[in-house]
């Protein structure tokens, strides 16, 4: 199993890090170790004082593939989730600084966390979903799908060029606008409409 996310999906989240908008998809990956186990915390770790949240819409691969035309790319997957991911900002920050690689602030251990799964066909349409994520109760991030620049259906068809799909893949696609830093005891949760889909304790 692997994970891929995707960054810089959403316009607005491009501006609030001062990024640059990019011509195609950043794609960077997630070791299994990075799952959060079912019902744990997270726990911050010794090596960052700045950990963001970022709560990204989540597919999951049902079948193998690769080289996937677009207009294929909907029978790959069947279930729609959420997932955070915890990114070491002040350690992600340095590393572009220096044109390094990412994964220590984004692929460390206990950073991804993925919630509850929604069967694909209760949706009417993927590229139109609200959701949302509270910290201690209070909306921080709250966006919908269709503001994504690279729609599910394009990523799974450009992600395939480079990686092999395989059953139980995870897609992360990216975060909108809202993220922020995580302290010891903020609860986060995240919601499509009102579906409770994910929460967790921060440690």
């Amino acid at each position: 199993m692997k994970i891929i996310c995707v960054g810089r999906n959403y316009v607005d989240h491009i501006k609030e890090l001062d990024n640059n908008k990019p011509k195609e998809p950043v794609l960077f990956l997630k070791p299994q170790t990075a799952i959060i186990n079912k019902k744990q915390p997270f726990f911050i770790p010794s090596f960052s004082n700045e950990i963001h949240y970022e709560l990204e819409v989540i597919i999951k691969i049902n079948r193998l593939g690769k080289f996937i035309q677009r207009k294929f790319s909907h029978k790959y997957y069947d279930e729609i989730g959420l997932g955070i991911d915890f990114t070491a900002r002040d350690l992600q920050l340095e590393l572009k600084k220096n044109g390094l690689p990412w994964e220590k602030a984004k692929a460390f251990d206990g950073s991804c966390l993925i919630g509850n799964w929604i069967k694909k066909s209760d949706f009417n349409n993927v590229d139109d979903i609200n959701f949302k994520l509270t910290k201690n109760e209070e909306i921080v991030q709250n966006s919908n799908t269709s503001l994504m620049l690279w729609k599910i259906d394009e990523l799974i068809e450009y992600i395939s060029k480079f990686f092999t799909l395989k059953i139980g893949d995870v897609i992360f696609t990216g975060t909108p606008s809202g993220v922020g830093k995580v302290n010891l005891n903020d609860n986060l949760k995240g919601y499509i409409n009102d579906n409770e889909l994910l929460s967790i304790n921060v440690k």
